[in-house]
């Protein structure tokens, strides 16, 4: 028994403090305790009440701010209209007549000057709290009154000093309202101070409609805010955004108020003229619509002041009575702490005297249990000192069973029953959960082993094997049938019509649709057959063995059509087809990954022969695999021999006809054949690997002549861009991002002059391609969505993707049918509409120019501005030579 050797048989301590000493300490140090806790208290209330009265200070102070924001945005807008009225040339270039414009002054001037002395006394009583803010806008403000009697400046100057002053007090108000907020201020008193900043938010935005609706008629100077009708427009959507956020009010009162306020035929009558949905351009209202429009602004303005000032004044009686509740509750706690204190003090000295002798005699009982003797231990005095006893008596018996069990664990005696009786107290409790725990573990380890094994091997979409189980599945199938010589199949099978439904009905429909077919394709096989999905919308089939060649294709005949019938998903019925590739073992040094390329290659012509069918592979598609391996191999090895070169197409800017950029356009000038067309060999690169190393030789390559240009046009063609493919494959790459950023720090070349151009179908269908872009974007680097519009992407979906400029594919810029004119407009507007550049390809003749030009389209590439040139030619054009010269 090492543990309670070591437990029990210590050696005798010596004399130690006395038990006097000790329970003093034991009473004294929570005494002190319920002291210092008892301080701490009354503080934390202290602070609560001085926390409450600077809110409510606060409160009082974002009040006086509004009320000063308020006066000077009113008398902002009288001093506008005068300044107007001031000059006959702007009320005649209105429409209005001078006369009776004229005729009016008086009354401006006097409301004027009733505002002028509402701003003044609002000044007045902010200077009481907050004097330096007071007298700065004070002072500004005088300046600006004289620069409007001056008229030193014009309309649109006077009107940005006067809500420069406005903004000042708004952040001065907000600045306020965040201090009331702070410190704990409880939820009512919040969300009045919210309510209040909502309203008087609505009161600025209110003030500055009638100024803004009156500047809109008076084309001041070009780019002028108050001047145009673009600045009354972006007025009123903040209007009525402020008038919307007014609707989640949470105080009843002042929600109530503001549904009244709504309602109020100055309102109502102010929101019906001044929508800019309502007034035509070039409309110009009456003197007697302007005189109408101000008494209704007036009448307004009252409402708002009231408007304002109740949920100010609900805000500063929350405030008022967070303060006196705060200060009650810290007088409350100070007697409560007090009488703590004396009681704590009490129940010290009573515990001292009682617990002091009991402890005295459980003391020497535990000195015999300290030497070995396992007695029963017994106590007398109060309950806790008795429970102690029992307590350390059981504690001794628990000791041995402990000792049993842990040498059961040790010696790896899991089934043992003695490990299945619990032991009493928490630590018996702890043991018998560790052993258990143990147990547990291990079983649950060989489980999680099994599960992961399962995960790794098989699809979770469908939970038929995956790729990597498909070829384990195939090389072992291929090696049991080399030992028996029986035939191995394999059929691969390519959905049809399954990206409509993915796309027209949504990713969910469409993974149920894949679960139906992986159920389809299993109900049709034999017992030892298995099905596979490979990813996206492929799957094979292993059968083995075959007894001949037509079992294969009646087979994939049936699960043509079990695939092909209607199928209801997400609660809609939609209909996808297979196109099947059917491969055998024919050599017996076939490997996995060739039988699966030789279906794919059958699957592959399928699909060209018109889809819903199956083909076998034959010599005819072993000579095409074996063309295509020799074409691989001839890439490779152009890329290593310098065989590639790059020409470049200009993209020009419609609008100047300089060039905008260039779009580099590899070519491959193979010895003994001479420049071989992209659609040979750039379908075959993108199949493999091949594409990353050709786009990334295309990238270090435009990039250089990129550098090279812009060092010899001496800034002339700092502005040009450089755009380059990237391809699908390369753009998933975990290495994309890394090799355009080298690319641009090996050339030199500014992120932002790099423009990089990936198809639709890449952007909307590859979660991990939209990752690498938005990485691109954060180097700087444009993206570009090419040939637009022959594939599925929507106009609407253009708002959400990370793309920067929209390429219109050629078929809709050359096109002569009806509506594709006005398709390409549509689509010039909404990329517009969402921030992007529009590039049009393929412009081969001057209609096709002038009607990108009538539509605003940004850049043009084609044969009408030239064909792609080598960099020499190309590089003329930096040197201010025609598209026709070079």
């Amino acid at each position: 028994m090492p543990i309670l050797d070591t437990l029990l048989h210590r050696p005798r301590a010596r004399r130690g403090v006395p038990l006097w000493a000790y329970l003093t300490a034991l009473v004294g140090v929570p005494l002190v305790g319920v002291v210092v806790l008892s301080s701490v208290i009354v503080d934390t209330r202290r602070a609560e009440a001085r926390s409450a009265v600077r809110a409510e200070d606060a409160v009082a102070e974002t009040a006086l701010l509004d009320e000063a924001r308020r006066t000077t945005e009113n008398e902002a807008v009288w001093a506008l209209l005068l300044w107007a009225m001031d000059d006959p040339a702007v009320i005649e270039a209105v429409g209005l007549p001078v006369d009776q414009v004229s005729a009016q002054r008086p009354f401006i001037d006097g409301l004027q000057t009733s505002y002028r002395e509402e701003t003044d006394a609002a000044l007045t009583a902010l200077a009481a709290r907050r004097p330096e803010l007071a007298a700065s806008v004070a002072g500004e403000l005088e300046d600006v009154r004289r620069v409007a009697a001056a008229r030193t400046t014009g309309l649109h100057g006077l009107y940005l000093d006067y809500v420069g002053l406005s903004d000042e007090l708004m952040a001065a108000e907000r600045r306020a309202a965040a201090e009331a907020l702070a410190g704990g201020t409880p939820a009512p008193t919040r969300t009045a101070v919210a309510d209040a900043l909502l309203v008087a938010g609505y009161a600025q935005a209110a003030s500055r409609q009638l100024p803004l609706y009156l500047g809109s008629m008076i084309d001041q100077q070009a780019g002028s805010l108050i001047g145009s009708r673009l600045g009354w427009e972006t007025g009123w959507l903040t209007y009525t955004d402020a008038r919307a956020q007014l609707d989640g009010l949470s105080d009843e009162d002042v929600a109530a108020r503001w549904r009244a306020f709504a309602t109020t035929p100055a309102v109502q009558g102010l929101d019906d003229a001044l929508d800019p949905a309502a007034t035509p351009p070039g409309s110009v209202p009456t003197v007697l619509q302007v005189v109408s429009l101000v008494t209704q602004r007036s009448a307004r303005d009252a409402d708002t002041a009231a408007l304002t000032g109740a949920a100010f004044e609900r805000a500063q009686a929350l405030a008022e009575q967070d303060a006196h509740a705060a200060t009650d509750r810290s007088t409350t706690t100070l007697v409560l702490a007090g009488s703590l204190v004396a009681v704590a003090a009490l129940g010290a000295a009573l515990l001292a005297r009682t617990v002091g002798r009991s402890l005295g005699r459980l003391a020497a009982q535990a000195a015999e249990v300290s030497q070995g003797s396992l007695v029963e231990v017994g106590a007398r005095g109060p309950r806790e000192v008795r429970t102690v006893g029992a307590a350390l008596g059981t504690a001794v018996g628990s000791l041995r069973r402990i000792q049993d069990q842990a040498q059961a664990v040790a010696e790896g005696d899991l089934t043992n029953v003695l490990l299945e009786e619990p032991l009493p107290g928490p630590l018996g409790a702890v043991v018998h959960a560790s052993v258990r725990q143990i147990v547990t573990s291990v079983r649950q380890r060989e489980e999680l082993q099994s599960a992961l094994a399962h995960q790794a091997a098989h699809d979770p979409l469908t939970d038929l094997p995956n790729r990597a189980q498909a070829l384990a599945l195939t090389a072992a199938a291929l090696n049991r049938g080399r030992r028996s010589g029986e035939v191995v199949g394999l059929l691969f099978v390519d959905l049809d019509g399954f990206k409509a439904v993915n796309d027209g009905h949504g990713h969910a429909c469409g993974d149920e649709v894949l679960r139906e077919v992986a159920r389809r394709l299993r109900g049709q096989l034999r017992g030892g057959d298995v099905v596979c999905r490979l990813g996206g919308d492929e799957f094979v089939v292993l059968v083995e063995p075959v007894d001949a060649e037509s079992d294969l294709v009646e087979l994939a005949e049936r699960l043509i059509a079990a695939v092909s019938r209607p199928i209801t998903a997400q609660g809609q019925r939609v209909a996808v087809g297979a196109s099947i590739g059917i491969a055998v073992n024919r050599d017996a040094a076939v490997d996995a990954d060739a039988l699966l390329a030789e279906a794919d290659t059958a699957a592959y012509r399928a699909k060209a022969h018109g889809r819903g069918r199956a083909e076998v592979f034959d010599d005819a598609l072993r000579a095409q695999l074996t063309a295509q391996a020799d074409l691989e191999r001839a890439i490779s090895a152009g890329l290593d021999a310098g065989e590639f070169e790059v020409h470049y197409q200009p993209v020009m800017d419609v609008g100047s006809a300089r060039v905008a950029g260039y779009e580099a356009l590899v070519r491959w000038n193979r010895p003994g054949r001479g420049l071989v067309p992209p659609d040979e060999f750039i379908p075959v690169a993108e199949s493999s690997r091949l594409v990353c190393d050709l786009d990334r030789w295309v990238l270090g390559t435009a990039t250089r002549q990129l550098a090279a240009w812009r060092a010899d046009a001496a800034g002339a063609a700092d502005d040009v861009t450089m755009a380059v493919n990237l391809s699908g494959r390369h753009l998933t790459d975990r290495r994309v991002v890394d090799d355009v950023a080298a690319a641009l720090a090996a050339a030199g070349v500014p992120a932002d002059r790099l423009v990089l151009e990936v198809t639709e179908t890449v952007l909307v269908d590859d979660p991990v391609a939209a990752e690498h872009l938005a990485a691109l974007r954060g180097l700087g680097v444009s993206i570009a969505i090419d040939d637009f519009g022959t594939g599925y992407t929507s106009i609407g979906q253009l708002r959400s993707l990370p793309v920067d400029t929209l390429k219109i594919d050629r078929s809709f810029v050359a096109s002569t049918e009806p509506g594709h004119d006005q398709l390409v407009a549509l689509m010039i507007k909404a990329a517009h509409t969402f921030g992007l550049t529009v590039v049009a390809e393929g412009v081969e003749d001057v209609a096709q120019l002038g009607r990108l030009q009538d539509e605003r389209c940004d850049h043009a590439q084609g044969w009408w501005f030239g064909r792609p040139l080598p960099a020499d030619r190309a590089g003329e054009l930096l040197r201010g030579r025609s598209v026709a010269q070079a």
